[in-house]
């Protein structure tokens, strides 16, 4: 089976958190969104409105089958591809990380977007500056300590014993985030977290990590995704 990976072709987004899982264990996928453009996305998601459809990409597109919600998607892939657990104990934990990651990445948004989502950044500079100040010195700690607590409860160097799952990709995706958003800030706080780091390091050395962060499949961060780089938002 091949899926149909439907996002916005230009930014690795919320979709990159599908992505990583995908190449790591070389899953067969199709970017349905580069290869067919905005227009088709748009296109296809008014073809299933009507029926379990979702309400915005991303969303993994399979036999007439449609699943959307970056957690529900990984949780799927986690069952069917053995990347995620197979007790339900464990099933819910990972579920329960994910979920935490998408609070987060939302929080990561809304630092340079914290009025409107509508508005551009420059619209909103002034609020965008006090709201990084307090995500950088409170809840950016907040949630690594959450994460780093997880990366050294287990029994293994991974999540999971000795066998990553989606959330060590997806952990591995925020701190790439995280560092090209906040460099002065993570270069001053990373030593704090050297679970999460050490995770992100193994994901990075994975075979199917490592060619596909050397394709042209994995775009640079840039000014239209969720993790954008402002120095006037950063700071030690």
């Amino acid at each position: 089976m091949r899926y149909g990976l439907w996002y916005w072709p230009e930014i690795q987004g919320r979709g990159e958190f599908i992505r990583l899982p995908l190449e790591a264990a070389g899953i067969a996928y199709v970017e349905c969104g580069r290869v067919e453009g905005a227009d088709a996305l748009i296109a296809n998601m008014a073809q299933h409105a009507d029926a379990h459809g979702p309400f915005a990409p991303p969303y993994l597109e399979m036999d007439g089958m449609v699943i959307a919600q970056v957690a529900n998607i990984l949780q799927f892939l986690g069952d069917h591809h053995q990347v995620g657990a197979t007790s339900i104990a464990d099933r819910l934990w990972l579920n329960q990380l994910q979920l935490t990651i998408a609070d987060m990445v939302t929080e990561v948004h809304n630092v340079h977007h914290p009025l409107d989502v509508s508005l551009t950044y420059e619209a909103q500079k002034d609020a965008a500056r006090s709201v990084a100040k307090a995500f950088r010195e409170q809840r950016l700690p907040k949630f690594l300590g959450h994460f780093e607590r997880a990366a050294q409860g287990g029994m293994g160097e991974w999540l999971l014993d000795h066998h990553w799952t989606y959330v060590d990709t997806s952990l591995f995706q925020l701190v790439e985030g995280l560092r090209y958003m906040f460099p002065k800030r993570m270069a001053a706080i990373e030593s704090d977290y050297p679970g999460v780091i050490r995770i992100h390091d193994l994901v990075a050395d994975l075979p199917g990590i490592r060619a596909y962060l050397k394709s042209d499949r994995r775009l640079p961060f840039n000014q239209d995704g969720i993790f954008r780089h402002y120095p006037e938002l950063d700071a030690a």
